[in-house]
């Protein structure tokens, strides 16, 4: 239980670390949670910012997710554990709730999906990929980025269904509930954006701010 602990908080105080509110403090002076939807992610920052910024949050929230994962294996390679399995899920669940509650930006994150997508490729880069490419389909056909992420999310549980091999662990504990709650999470961080997306407002995105 000690080892589970020791796991959980380093991969939530990783999480916590918010990218988008600090790069856009340094690049445009204020705090990205003040301007358009108010959310700490990727997406807020194009909009809000540009696209260089936005790009830079991406990559570092996919890199908390992977180094969340990284550590959490090479913990319980070193204590010798049998069960890492476990110990990545914890990891990979406790990085996306501290990149959406983060502790050191009073308790307001982003949604979680880029961390996700970093927890995903390192966990099984199969559905990782899957999800991705699903994801990067949707957003482009209908230009909303919620849409494909919502979807990606929802595709994971089922992919682990279907799928049991490439897994970074192999199954000593099984995959599927771990990924029901990720996929739970990222779509409570997107019920405004679900609700806008049923009455059809829904924002679109664009590329066209520099």
């Amino acid at each position: 239980m000690i080892l589970e602990i020791i796991i959980a908080v380093i991969a939530y105080i990783i999480g916590s670390i918010n990218f988008s509110v600090i790069l856009s403090k340094k690049i445009a002076g204020f705090d990205v949670r003040e301007k358009g939807s108010g959310n700490a992610g990727t997406t807020n920052m194009l909009r809000s910012v540009g696209k260089g910024a936005a790009f830079i949050t991406l990559i570092c929230d996919i890199l908390k997710g992977v180094i969340a994962i990284l550590i959490a294996i090479a913990i319980g390679t070193i204590s010798g554990t049998t069960d890492k399995a476990i110990l990545v899920q914890i990891a990979g669940i406790a990085v996306v709730l501290g990149h959406t509650f983060p502790i050191f930006f009073g308790f307001k994150g982003g949604k979680g999906v880029a961390t996700s997508l970093g927890i995903l490729l390192m966990t099984n880069w199969q559905i990782g990929l899957i999800c991705l490419v699903f994801a990067l389909v949707l957003m482009i056909l209908t230009q909303m980025v919620s849409l494909g992420s919502c979807a990606a999310a929802v595709l994971f549980p089922v992919l682990t269904m279907f799928i049991h091999e490439n897994f970074i662990v192999e199954e000593g504990t099984g995959y599927f509930i771990y990924s029901v709650i990720l996929a739970a999470i990222v779509l409570f961080n997107h019920r405004s954006n679900i609700k806008r997306m049923l009455n059809g407002s829904e924002n679109k995105i664009s590329f066209k701010k520099d």
